[in-house]
């Protein structure tokens, strides 16, 4: 990989890692549904103008855009507004890709490698231990719910595999025209209304801002650069950038935030990094083994 497209791929990563900050820092004064209906909805507009709709059946569009947009991120915004650091988010929602692993088993009747089953078996050891510590008291909650957000990131994976050979910024961009109207039927059942009306009367710079950011260096610029990747350099180059994102989500949420992980969330947390680095790492390991 030629050494502009390494910096590329660490930017992107950067991006996504920083992501979890700037919810945390949205979440602090827009209601979590609503702002993810803003964040869908500048993705869409203008963006659905000049971006052709993928060759896919609308079930599939529909599909993706429920699953990632309402359900994972709806779990994953309030969770974090709930009590979750943006440290601690952006390490668990790397578990979707165990999720996706299971899923595709039970839907796909895709059988998992032997190093995936160890490498999922080991990431979870990691999840029970922040569990048991979030045992009492309100913190299991939106730990619990990340890990769904997780689950249904894995799900929106499967509708994305199904759907074949697809431009991803095209899934994702004609995906989030459909999460803004369910989140802002939701947002209205369920949030508070004198916040919700807050944001359009006294809105708070720092929180659009945030909005902004989730919708275009995210979305647009992230799925965009990450897509000229895969065309340009095989997955297996490509993919295990993925891991840095959970690095720079810890970087990102210590040095702007001020956040710190108690040592249960450190030790669950690097277990759940190895268990990632074994399913990404973990066939290369096996193979040249059994080839020695």
């Amino acid at each position: 990989m030629p050494v502009k497209d390494f910096f590329l791929a660490l930017l992107v990563v950067a991006i996504w890692g920083f992501n979890f900050v700037a919810i945390k820092v949205g979440v602090n004064d827009i209601p979590p549904l609503m702002l993810n209906a803003m964040r869908f909805s500048l993705v869409v507009i203008p963006w659905i103008f000049f971006i052709k709709k993928p060759n896919i059946g609308w079930s599939y569009i529909i599909g993706f855009g429920m699953f990632l947009g309402v359900i994972q991120f709806g779990l994953l915004f309030t969770a974090m507004k709930w009590g979750m650091s943006a440290s601690l988010s952006s390490i668990v929602l790397q578990l979707q890709a165990f999720f996706t692993i299971l899923f595709a088993f039970l839907l796909l009747g895709e059988k998992p490698k032997s190093w995936q089953i160890m490498g999922a078996f080991v990431a979870f050891s990691g999840i029970g231990i922040i569990a048991a510590e979030r045992y009492t008291g309100g913190a299991l909650v939106p730990f619990l719910m990340c890990v769904a957000a997780a689950s249904s990131w894995g799900v929106a994976n499967i509708i994305t595999k199904k759907a074949g050979q697809v431009d991803m910024l095209n899934f994702v961009v004609w995906g989030s025209l459909i999460p803004p109207i369910p989140l802002l039927i939701l947002s209205f059942m369920l949030e508070d209304h004198a916040a919700i009306w807050a944001v359009f009367t006294n809105p708070q710079p720092l929180s659009i801002a945030a909005a902004f950011y989730l919708a275009y260096p995210t979305t647009i610029l992230g799925f965009g650069i990450w897509n000229q990747l895969l065309k340009k350099h095989p997955a297996s180059l490509v993919a295990p950038f993925s891991l840095m994102v959970p690095v720079f989500g810890v970087l990102s949420g210590t040095i702007f935030l001020g956040e710190s992980m108690s040592s249960a969330a450190i030790i669950g947390g690097t277990i759940i990094l190895l268990g990632l680095m074994l399913n990404v790492f973990g066939g290369r390991l096996f193979v040249k083994r059994a080839s020695a």
